[in-house]
């Protein structure tokens, strides 16, 4: 194996933009570093293509008239990462107890490989042994079987397709719970809650040919070039016909900047670039619900000055009577706010909002792209009922070119909650899978992934099924998470490759690995095909086609059938087996449990750009419980939940240039200028020199938690960045180890991890 080089850090600003020569060398490394076969080289020309496979990284939509090369430099390297010809086998764990590699980096357990055969963990020798699909699954059911159901944990990745998500929802469900977290709960929970409670509707509103009719685009907290490249050429052709794009964020990230299309040979002979914000205002983390409040109040102080002049209103208020409540809470909070209040909590000049304010004020079609930077605070919901207040104020939901815009993480983490995986009992049709399947399915709500991780923690969760996902890397609490990990009784981890979560067993512990995406996906009836629904609502077909890594991989909904036919009783009116044979089979059970949104779902499976499922607050029909879609008065100016003081600051955790969530791709954070490691900490050079640090001085992290444990990241580079005074950066998942588990977003409980409390010890 080629692991990765472990070179000085090197620390150099990078000038150039996103996109452009930089995406083509970036992949010039990683796709010969994976050496990936001929076949998988040919694959990159399937991706997000019909009847090709979506991919494995972001949500982004894949449109009905796509580019010759429908992947960005992220998602090829997802492609990459799945199908190198690097192999984990049982010969590896032979050589390596479990205790060892825990000394290994998230990047060095990934790049070895792919698993090969099902493992169970032998406690005698530390380290994991082959073993039979048969034996694994009839341990895993005889372990299963006498534990309480409310004290087993079902968690599932967002990359899980419709399916093996569907199937996995029911089989909890029949076993007697649904303590069914995923990675929702850990980044877009609050949007959920939010657009649920404010306009009826737990999604977006907006679709690809929404950038075709907007004139304006807000956009708040999501790094787009690193996050979902894909969206730039979207954001591009905005720019090029003279869209406004405002940004909020708290540093400056390049993807925001400038951009150059890899695939427009002018730009690439030319270097030319594209500026894609128009306005760029460096809101302090936490610090955007301030922003919101004071472009709110510039357009209600225009607005009474345009009633008292007699001129035309900047307020739509034939909109807001029609189709709102709340208003008058709303406009008193408005004008109660103070624009001391407003600058000292976002970190912006009055004028800097204003300027932002004057072009919402001309625009007909507005669309507020937003994604972690606004959901992952102790106020987060409060942030996306403020977007959606924008919004209504001059009626910008429900007509073409305008709406939320929430961007989604993981390829089908927003399909998963469609199909049933949710611990909430209103999000499911209870009664109808009930007369589907002749049983009777718990009302009670289940843990989310907050309360999992309490229940870990305090030793009530007794079992943990994860199907994909790095749980233990991915939540707060680590130093607590790990060491309360072996306590459990049952441990299973459906896997492609290794990571730091299985090295952590229980008392009975399976690594079963499964097919990727990408792959050919064989069963009785011939190659299947799988789904996903986009950012946007939109429902796609998968097919893989490359060569399976391991004759011994079984796919995802045939893990969960085996686990399933053996954990529960023979239904009459459930064959799991049929249903691998055949995945249409179980397309048809989930289009009979949700008819309106998958309204023949085999027949429109690959239609080009995917099938819409339906969103009623485009039709201005609020499914909400006054009827109306609901303005919402915010608590106060600041989402972080905690006080500034002397000393603090707020920690905002950073995905880099090379991951997508825990997978770690490279060393090599081109747009920060961070190469050779993952151990820095981004700093205002004005609290810099305020706290007599110097450029590259080794400091730590200390969580300054309300609760006054000890949690401490040790070994961070201080680096000069250009981020707001009393803010700091550093890479996520390796500062999750600050996070207090209780530090979570109010109603959603999402993790706060784009505001963290904690000082700096030199």
């Amino acid at each position: 194996m080629a692991k990765q080089r472990s070179d000085a850090p090197d620390l150099t600003p990078y000038t150039g933009p996103a996109g452009g020569w930089g995406s083509v060398r970036s992949l010039a490394d990683i796709l010969p570093r994976e050496k990936m076969s001929a076949e998988a080289y040919r694959e990159l020309g399937r991706q997000n293509k019909p009847d090709g496979f979506m991919c494995v990284s972001c949500a982004w939509p894949k449109p009905a008239k796509h580019h010759p090369a429908e992947f960005c430099e992220e998602g090829a390297k997802a492609t990459a990462w799945e199908l190198t010809t690097y192999r984990t086998t049982p010969e590896f764990f032979a050589e390596h107890t479990l205790t060892e590699l825990r000394g290994w980096k998230d990047y060095d357990l990934e790049q070895h490989g792919r698993l090969t055969h099902p493992l169970r963990y032998d406690p005698a020798s530390d380290k994991y042994l082959a073993c039979s699909w048969a034996d694994a699954f009839r341990e895993i059911a005889s372990e299963l079987k006498p534990l309480d159901p409310k004290s087993v944990v079902f968690y599932s990745s967002g990359r899980t397709s419709l399916e093996a998500s569907y199937m996995y929802g029911l089989m909890a469900r029949m076993y007697g719970n649904q303590n069914l977290p995923d990675s929702s709960n850990m980044c877009h929970e609050s949007t959920s809650v939010g657009l649920k409670s404010a306009i009826g509707v737990p999604v977006g509103t907006t679709r690809l040919e929404d950038f075709e009719q907007c004139d304006m685009i807000l956009f708040f907290g999501q790094n787009v070039g690193s996050n979902a490249p894909r969206m730039l050429h979207d954001l591009r052709s905005c720019r090029k016909r003279g869209v406004e794009i405002v940004t909020f964020n708290p540093l400056r990230e390049r993807g925001l900047e400038r951009f150059t299309d890899p695939q427009s040979p002018f730009e690439m002979a030319t270097r030319s670039e594209t500026r894609i914000s128009t306005q760029y205002h460096q809101v302090k983390a936490g610090g955007d619900l301030g922003a919101m409040m004071g472009i709110a109040k510039c357009l209600v102080d225009w607005d009474d000055a345009a009633e008292t002049a007699g001129t035309e209103r900047v307020l739509d208020h034939a909109f807001i009577a029609e189709h709102t409540k709340g208003f008058d809470d709303f406009l008193a909070a408005v004008r109660a706010a103070t624009w001391d209040d407003i600058e000292r909590e976002s970190g912006l000049g009055r004028d800097e909002i204003t300027e932002s304010a004057k072009l919402y004020a001309k625009a007909k079609a507005v669309m507020a792209i937003y994604g972690m930077g606004l959901t992952q605070h102790v106020k987060g919901v409060e942030n996306v009922r403020m977007i959606v207040n924008l919004l209504l104020m001059r009626g910008n939901i429900g007509k073409p070119g305008a709406g939320p815009t929430p961007v989604r993480g993981h390829s089908n983490v927003q399909g998963q909650r469609t199909v049933g995986i949710t611990e909430k009992t209103e999000l499911v049709p209870v009664d109808k899978i009930e007369a589907q399947y002749g049983f009777t399915a718990p009302r009670e709500k289940g843990l989310d992934t907050v309360e999992s991780c309490r229940g870990v923690i305090d030793g009530k969760v007794k079992a943990f099924v994860a199907l994909g996902g790095n749980f233990l890397r991915a939540v707060p609490e680590t130093a607590a998470m790990e060491e309360a990990w072996p306590r459990l009784t049952l441990s299973v981890q459906i896997a492609t490759k290794l990571n730091r979560n299985h090295l952590f067993p229980g008392a009975v512990t399976y690594l079963l690995p499964c097919l990727g995406r990408i792959e050919r996906d064989d069963q009785t009836s011939g190659p299947q095909a799988v789904s996903m629904e986009d950012s946007t609502s939109c429902i796609h077909g998968s097919r893989g086609k490359a060569e399976p890594a391991s004759p011994h991989l079984l796919s995802e909904p045939a893990i969960v059938a085996g686990l399933a036919s053996r954990l529960l009783a023979p239904n009459p009116k459930l064959d799991w087996e049929a249903w691998v044979a055949d995945y249409s089979k179980i397309r048809d059970a989930i289009e009979a449990t949700y008819p309106e949104p998958f309204k023949d779902f085999n027949q429109r499976l690959f239609q080009p750009g995917g099938f819409w499922k339906g969103n009623k607050a485009t039709e201005r029909v609020w499914l909400t419980k006054s009827g109306k879609a609901e303005f919402l008065a915010p608590t106060g100016l600041s989402a972080t939940g905690f006080d500034d003081a002397e000393g603090r600051y707020r920690l905002m955790t950073l995905r880099s240039n090379d991951q997508f969530n825990t997978t770690i791709y490279g060393y090599y954070d081109r747009f920060r200028g961070v190469k050779n490691t993952r151990d820095v900490l981004f700093m205002n050079e004005k609290d810099i020199a305020r706290a007599g640090l110097n450029e590259g001085q080794i400091v730590a992290l200390e969580s300054d938690a309300e609760d006054g444990k000890t949690r401490a990241r040790e070994g961070l580079i201080v680096m000069p960045y250009s981020i707001p005074e009393g803010c700091l950066g550093a890479y996520y998942p390796e500062c999750n180890v600050l996070m207090s588990v209780e530090h979570y977003a109010e109603e959603s409980h999402v993790p706060a991890a784009k505001s963290v409390p904690v000082r700096i010890r030199a």
